[in-house]
């Protein structure tokens, strides 16, 4: 066996068994329900109206009832016995650049891997989706802990595009909609360094809960500057030459971090929707945090 996969499968089990630690040791609001509650919304099936009492759900009264009643009245649901997640992701090779010990792809594995034990620890079904230059791998929906962690062992162990030229990376749109249940939950992660809005975008939304993870360097928001720098460029695979104090290089990096912030607007407008993770903060913190932001948020949406 090459000693780089060696090292690779051996960092991935590492991974692994500190994700299961933290999720271990996340907070008993996600791990005891407040994790799907998170996501309920559209795997809830409508059964009937009855009266609202104190400590239901603000989100559920029928106004339309209630206006008739004269009285609160709120829809009562059926929900889904598990929930469906599919995590997307775009291992594109800008994710290889890193400027605070840890690459965006590593930051990137890491919420991905938080996600699918979470879920894994909720009994709920999870499929994979790893998008790579020139191709994809999709890990099929699992429900049973062992199924998951295995697929996501495969995940965490693959291997970094490491040659170039590289083939264009796409992501198979029909493959998504194949492999999610309607009403499930779509996690897109990436650094969206220069994606658009695909074509089906809203059937996308009209379809799943959709939810965008975005990973960033404190380089790509702002240059250090540390004067002339010689750089790799994961996309090309050439060095340059960067000259971090030029006023043009930093205007033009400006303009790429608007333009990067509106495409991501676009896509995920709400904050309930869009978590930005840093490559030099705690990734399970950042996420447990996210997840308990947007469960209050819906609480009195």
């Amino acid at each position: 066996m090459d000693p780089k996969d060696l090292s690779r499968i051996v960092a991935g089990c590492a991974l692994l068994r500190g994700l299961q630690w933290r999720v271990r040791r996340s907070s008993r609001s996600l791990r005891e329900g407040g994790y799907r509650s998170t996501f309920r919304g559209k795997g809830m099936e409508f059964e009937q109206t009855v009266r609202y009492e104190f400590g239901d759900d603000v989100r559920d009264i029928d106004w339309n009832v209630t206006a008739r009643k004269g009285e609160p009245y709120r829809k009562k649901y059926v929900e889904e016995r598990e929930l469906s997640l599919l995590l997307l992701v775009e291992d594109s090779p800008s994710l290889c650049f890193g400027s605070q010990g840890r690459t965006k792809r590593e930051t990137a594995l890491e919420a991905a891997g938080f996600l699918a034990v979470l879920s894994a620890e909720n009994r709920d079904r999870v499929a994979i989706l790893h998008v790579y230059p020139g191709g994809y791998r999709l890990y099929p929906s699992k429900r049973h802990r062992r199924g998951i962690l295995g697929s996501l062992l495969q995940l965490l162990t693959s291997r970094p595009p490491d040659r170039w030229p590289l083939p264009p990376l796409e992501i198979p749109w029909r493959v998504v909609h194949s492999a999610l249940v309607r009403g499930g939950v779509l996690v897109w992660l990436g650094d969206f360094a220069g994606e658009t809005k695909p074509a089906d975008w809203e059937r996308l939304r009209s379809r799943f809960e959709l939810v965008g993870i975005r990973i960033d360097d404190p380089w790509e928001q702002r240059l250090p500057e540390i004067g002339v720098i010689d750089v790799l460029d994961p996309t090309s695979g050439e060095f340059l030459t960067l000259d971090t104090s030029s006023p043009g290089v930093r205007r033009r990096q400006e303009e790429w971090v608007r333009d990067r912030e509106r495409r991501w607007k676009e896509l995920f407008p709400s904050s309930r929707s869009a978590c930005v993770l840093r490559t030099d903060l705690p990734v399970a913190s950042g996420l447990a945090q996210f997840l308990l932001a947007r469960r209050r948020q819906m609480s009195v949406a």
